[in-house]
């Protein structure tokens, strides 16, 4: 198993848009993803299990990935957050 944290620092959160990328992403992937925030875990797959956390601006989330592509999927879906301006290269 594997996983990285992100900061998501775009105004809107994690809002529907970059969502569906996300989630389009992550399908891409055969290991099992799940987004983590506040305690909470949803299978990173679904677009209403991820709209349904209502990410917003200034959190921390976690990708969790178990399977034989995980670092190829959270390599992907890092840079999907990226792509979108969801999170700060930087940080």
């Amino acid at each position: 198993m594997a996983k990285k944290q992100f900061f998501i620092s775009a105004e809107e959160g994690l809002h529907a848009r970059p969502a569906a990328a996300l989630v389009s992403e992550a399908n891409r992937y055969q290991c099992e993803l799940s987004l983590e925030f506040k305690d909470r875990t949803v299978n990173l797959k679904s677009i209403l299990g991820v709209m349904g956390l209502g990410i917003p601006t200034r959190s921390d989330i976690t990708i969790h990935a178990d399977g034989q592509d995980e670092q190829e999927a959270l390599l992907g879906l890092a840079a999907v957050l990226l792509a979108k301006d969801m999170i700060d290269a930087d940080r």
